[in-house]
């Protein structure tokens, strides 16, 4: 049974949306187990995406997971899901409790050092519908994660996003801020990062 300490919640409260962050959503050797397990078992992909109309690899691996067979498109790619795994549908099952959101799919990423990243965006692709939840768990190596407003340049937050923390973006995350997962100066291990969410 994994250790989950689910009422360690913060708000941070941020005007026009709701982010809620539990720095200890699951115990530390819980996490290195899940990660180690993750990063051995999953078919990883380095695939190509379009930027302002150029092709480039994306700065990261990643690997979709879901049900009923939805693919799931963004800069270009579209993405086709691989059955749910024991660890990954353990998750959904415990973070689905707290945010009482039924998740279809779960983009994982995979971040190898420092130099990979996710630059600014919002996950507002149609199949997420106008105001989508994202649940955005991360195991391994603790990075800076960015987050600002569209409108407002006083709105914004760094959070340093820990082994086993679980951050959730909520009503209004999606459409009045994006977010990224800067490139780092100083060397990083490798970092999970799973996203899950529901496609319509």
């Amino acid at each position: 049974m994994l250790d989950l300490f689910p009422n360690e919640k913060i708000n941070l409260n941020l005007p026009d949306a709701v982010f809620e962050w539990y720095p200890n959503f699951i115990s530390n050797e819980t996490a290195d187990d899940l990660f180690q397990k993750l990063l051995e078992e999953t078919p990883w992909q380095h695939d190509e995406i379009t930027i302002f109309g150029k092709k480039i690899l994306q700065p990261r691996l990643t690997c979709l997971f879901g049900n009923e067979g939805k693919p799931y498109s963004y800069s270009g790619l579209t993405m086709y899901p691989k059955p749910w795994n024991s660890s990954i549908m353990f998750l959904k099952t415990e973070i689905e409790k707290i945010c009482n959101q039924n998740f279809t799919t779960v983009l994982a990423n995979l971040y190898r050092n420092e130099k990979d990243s996710n630059g600014w965006h919002a996950d507002n692709e149609k199949e997420l519908g106008r105001d989508p939840i994202i649940a955005s768990i991360s195991l391994g190596e603790t990075r800076k994660f960015q987050i600002k407003h569209h409108t407002n340049k006083e709105y914004k937050c760094n959070l340093e996003l820990t082994h086993g923390s679980l951050l959730l973006m909520k009503e209004g995350s999606q459409i009045h801020y994006k977010h990224q997962l800067p490139k780092s100066t100083s060397p990083k291990n490798a970092r999970i990062n799973l996203t899950f969410r529901t496609i319509l």
